[in-house]
């Protein structure tokens, strides 16, 4: 092949962005041929595509080498088994599953290993995250003490969570801002510094707006080698902030506003408490430039790489298999502030899914579904 044929279930708004996308040419050698969704409406605003009602009618047509799942996030789970067992590529959107139990199940079904099987992390394509994974990583940082990330520039309107009724619940949703705003930042936190060991969870649910899910999340992380972090997120705060702090033996490192600023120790931070002789001396310290600029090439560069894979081999950016590390850091701190106790990692996906499962019981969506086949595809997890 020199091109994939690719089709997007799910044609809401972010499927019908990456149509955008791609019928402008900006991901080569991926042709946009298909898409299915249930609203007939949606399919009609791309008339140059092959429209399908159903997956199981794309998948019957043979007319797509790989689909993009951009469905409503319980789907993604049942939609991802269907189609690789159908045989395609497949790329899943944030997150790849709602839950651990899930993810597990999505994971084990990719039997095939050449099929291409990735996720929609598209973050990890930004200069300035992959330049400080690279000090973190390679080392320059020294050993990782303390890490603070405060994310609460995802501000979110009550008109945005009434666009339709499966958000903000439970059984449509599957949670609040940990599952819909924030796998990206999870994702990003646990490719820089690794999983921790321990989570716990502050959460308060509908404090800012008419919602049942989690809408303001204070997480506090314990990592094996004895460093801590915590994680702060809202969608209620504006006009919020987005400030990653990081204490290393070697410095500290802050990136706010698009800027990187280290500061770096010339003797490591334990060295020189443990050799220095002055009782208030501190290390010396210069600032050392980190080049990056502006957030790289995102979703395309993302469907780009998923392309190259299918055709050249090419390494994923983001393997599907490594997205099960965001979705239990979510189920963690959720687990964690319905207990009100501290939950080891790796999580116990069973003992979450049936914590959900209780919550599904009681959720109530506002309205209709805007897409009738949330309710049917939620079946497969409720």
């Amino acid at each position: 092949m020199d091109k994939i044929r690719l089709g997007i279930i799910g044609f809401g708004g972010m499927g019908q962005a990456h149509a955008t996308n791609l019928l402008a040419g900006k991901v080569p050698r991926c042709e946009l041929v298909a898409a299915c969704d249930a609203v007939e409406a949606n399919l009609k605003k791309f008339p140059q595509l092959r429209g399908f009602a159903t997956p199981e009618a794309l998948f019957a047509a043979k007319c797509v080498d790989a689909v993009l799942i951009a469905t409503p996030h319980f789907a993604h789970t049942s939609l991802g088994i269907a189609a690789l067992e159908a045989g395609l590529h497949v790329l899943v959107e944030k997150p790849i599953s709602v839950h651990r139990a899930d993810a597990e199940r999505l994971i084990a079904a990719h039997t095939n290993k050449k099929q291409v099987f990735a996720a929609m992390f598209n973050q990890r394509t930004d200069p300035y995250y992959q330049a400080i994974r690279e000090l973190v990583r390679g080392g320059e940082l020294g050993a990782v003490r303390r890490v603070n990330w405060t994310i609460t520039n995802w501000f979110r309107t009550g008109a945005y969570y009434g666009m339709g009724g499966w958000r903000a619940t439970w059984k449509g949703e599957g949670g609040g801002v940990l599952l819909n705003q924030c796998p990206h930042n999870l994702d990003l936190f646990q490719w820089i510094f690794g999983m921790p060991i321990r989570a716990t969870g502050f959460c308060t649910f509908g404090r800012y707006h008419d919602i049942e899910v989690e809408d303001d999340v204070t997480a506090y992380f314990e990592f094996a080698g004895g460093a801590h972090a915590t994680f702060i997120t809202s969608t209620g705060e504006a006009p919020g902030t987005n400030r990653l702090e990081i204490a290393a033996e070697r410095g500290r490192l802050v990136y706010e506003d698009d800027k990187i600023s280290y500061t770096r120790n010339e003797v490591p931070m334990s060295e020189f408490s443990r050799t220095s002789p002055e009782a208030f001396g501190r290390p010396a310290t210069q600032l050392v430039p980190v080049p990056a600029e502006g957030h790289g090439g995102q979703h395309n560069a993302i469907l780009e790489n998923f392309t190259a894979a299918i055709l050249d081999g090419a390494t994923l950016v983001s393997p599907a298999q490594e997205g099960i590390h965001s979705v239990e850091l979510a189920n963690a701190v959720l687990l964690s502030a319905w207990t009100g106790k501290a939950v080891d990692l790796p999580l116990d996906g069973a003992v979450y899914e049936r914590a959900l499962l209780q919550k599904i019981a009681t959720s109530k969506p506002k309205a209709k579904p805007t897409v009738q086949a949330v309710a049917d595809l939620s079946k497969s997890v409720v």
